[in-house]
């Protein structure tokens, strides 16, 4: 294998995992995305007839008497969220602990609101009988006083309703400790049918700022596979799917609104992006009620951060809404230790500094080697060029001959490349804890651009509004490549000198977290090489 191959090779797939998804989306070559989901996933149009209700002359209602429809308050240390008793819907859910915005930007004091007023006609949370909206077709009653939970309790809000000869009882119970809320919902029946028992969950744009690395979205988990759609254009006409459901919902990098059954169960779920609003719906399709009986079903809802201490023990493996590809693991690790660094240091963009240091002195010895077999491979690059032109165009003869040189003097022509091949896991698996860590969000590094009055680097989980960092992360690449010895091969040489150029506009809106730990990675590198020179 020859060498000079094959470090340009390694940077090209760099480069096309790092963006080839970004830049085939803006040029047009990105697929249709839902036309990539399995055949359990179909346009609404396409859906599957649902399950119909079996004719029944219903007896007359029980006594009912309805309540007048207020928002309810529930207060917690994480939230306050407005349920309206008339439909048993969210109105809004505010975060206490998240703004929209940092510093002297607009809405900086303001809180995060997941439900926001367009959402809030969506009827988040909001129940559907046989394909109809409950918060409009039904009587409803409620114990109307507002709850207010301190640290360590918990709390139950009970909600009842008539429609279409069903009594339907809702139990929703908050706990102060975390953003998921659990629901028991009862329906009972005066004559024997079957029903459809839907709810639905909506959010506005969940991003609360343009980044084309934090896309709202609607994801779901079916039969232990997860897919997402971000394209508004796809989800605005609709789409269905079914199986063994885990959760589904809303959500963008940072945030989620998502349902999930108490266990994986057989439903469907529909979703639409219509009037700026996300919304999706899980579907139990066949609820068979008998007089006398009640019906029982538990769910849960997870209105609020990503927070992956919080989110690791809700059910269904709703952590996995957390996704950070095949290097998850990898990048776990690395929060963890980012999160270490900060616990002393107490500013993340020092704790990514810190971090990339550590990561670097684990792997200076696969950097030191890779090193060394390229400076032997150049050495020995005036010998290989001679049995070129010795030879022509025998090609099996300069082959024959230059691994024979090799061996003469024990060089591993693949020597420089695999220490860099095993380094790729632990560089993609620190790009995605970085891009996904909600810690970074709102986290500032250097706030204010020194020696001026203007914002620079005041949330690492948005790019560099100057662009300094990227462009001298450019810079100290091209340096790293001046310093970095190569073959004798200008087409290589020119190759590799274009590098600098393409991944400074990859950068150009990266994360500005991102851009600190690749450009710390470029300065240490540079320190490594001439340390290694001067000792050469």
């Amino acid at each position: 294998m020859d060498t000079k191959r094959l470090i340009p090779a390694i940077a090209i797939c760099l480069i096309i995992m790092l963006g080839w998804e970004k830049l085939s989306v803006h040029m047009g070559w990105a697929p249709d995305r839902t036309q990539q989901q399995n055949q359990q996933v179909h346009t609404e149009e396409g859906a599957p007839a649902p399950i119909p209700v079996v004719p029944a002359t219903l007896p007359e209602t029980p006594a009912f008497t309805p309540t007048p429809g207020r928002t309810m308050v529930v207060s917690t240390p994480l939230y306050e969220a407005g349920l309206y008793t008339g439909g048993g819907f969210l109105e809004s859910f505010r975060l206490a602990q998240y703004t929209v915005g940092t510093g002297a930007d607009e809405g900086a004091s303001e809180r995060v609101n997941l439900i926001g007023p367009l959402a809030r006609s969506k009827a988040s949370l909001g129940l559907l009988l046989d394909g109809k909206p409950t918060w409009t077709g039904a009587e409803w009653s409620a114990d109307a006083s507002d709850l207010r939970l301190d640290a360590g309790e918990t709390g139950t809000v009970r909600l009842s309703a008539m429609m279409d000869g069903i009594a339907l009882a809702r139990e929703l119970t908050f706990d102060a400790d975390s953003y998921l809320i659990h629901e028991k919902i009862t329906l009972t029946g005066a004559q024997e049918r079957r029903a459809r028992l839907g709810i639905t969950v909506s959010a506005e744009n969940l991003s609360f700022g343009a980044s084309q690395y934090n896309e709202t979205g609607v994801a779901w988990r079916v039969n232990d596979s997860r897919k997402e759609i971000t394209d508004t254009d796809d989800l605005a006409k609709g789409m269905s799917a079914s199986g063994m459901v885990q959760w589904a919902g809303v959500m963008s990098k940072y945030f989620m609104a998502a349902v999930t059954p108490d266990e994986g169960t057989d439903l469907g779920i529909r979703a639409r992006y219509e009037d700026t609003v996300y919304r999706a719906v899980v579907e139990k399709p066949d609820v068979r009620l008998v007089p006398g009986q009640t019906f029982e079903s538990s769910w849960n809802y997870w209105i609020g951060p990503k927070d992956r201490e919080l989110i690791k023990n809700a059910p269904n493996d709703l952590a996995s809404a957390v996704d950070m590809g095949w290097f998850s693991v990898i990048g776990n690790v690395l929060l963890w230790l980012l999160n270490f660094f900060h616990s002393y240091v107490g500013n993340y963009g020092v704790a990514i500094i810190l971090l990339t240091v550590l990561v670097k002195i684990i792997l200076s010895p696969l950097s030191y080697k890779s090193y060394k077999s390229m400076e032997r491979m150049k050495k020995l690059q005036p010998m290989v060029q001679k049995l070129r032109e010795k030879h022509g165009d025998d090609r099996q003869a300069i082959s024959r001959e230059t691994m024979a040189l090799y061996r003469t003097y024990k060089v591993n022509p693949a020597g420089g490349c695999l220490p860099m091949i095993v380094q790729i896991p632990v560089f993609f698996g620190l790009y995605q804890a970085l891009l996904n860590a909600l810690e970074l969000r709102h986290a500032a590094f250097i706030p204010i651009l020194p020696f001026t009055d203007m914002v620079w680097l005041a949330d690492l989980s948005v790019k560099d509004p100057f662009y300094i960092t990227p462009i001298v992360m450019g810079a100290t690449m091209l340096l790293q490549q001046k310093l970095t010895p190569m073959g004798g091969d200008p087409m290589q040489a020119k190759i590799m000198m274009l590098m600098p150029i393409i991944f400074t506009f990859l950068f150009i809106n990266f994360p500005a977290g991102l851009v600190v730990y690749w450009l710390t990675n470029n300065v240490l590198s540079i320190a490594q090489q001439w340390w290694m020179l001067r000792k050469a």
